[in-house]
C-alpha cells in the first residue's frame, strides 16, 4: 500500500508533460506566424520586385 501511495503522489512526470505541452504551443504559434507572414512576404517581395522592373524599363536614357 506504501508503494501505491507514493506513486500516486510522486509529480515529477506531471512536471515534464507540462513542459512538453508548451514546447508543443510555442511550437504551434511560431509555425503559424511563418505561416502568416511568408505569405505577406511573398507579396510583398513581388510588389517591390514589379516596381522595380517597371521603374527601370521606363526610365528615360541620358
Amino acid at each position: 500500500m506504501n508503494t501505491i501511495a507514493r506513486f500516486a503522489n510522486d509529480e515529477s512526470g506531471a512536471t515534464a508533460i507540462e513542459y512538453g505541452l508548451i514546447a508543443a504551443l510555442i511550437a504551434v504559434g511560431i509555425i503559424a506566424a511563418a505561416t502568416t507572414l511568408g505569405g505577406s512576404l511573398s507579396n510583398l517581395f513581388t510588389r517591390i520586385a514589379g516596381n522595380l522592373d517597371a521603374a527601370t524599363t521606363t526610365a528615360p536614357k541620358t
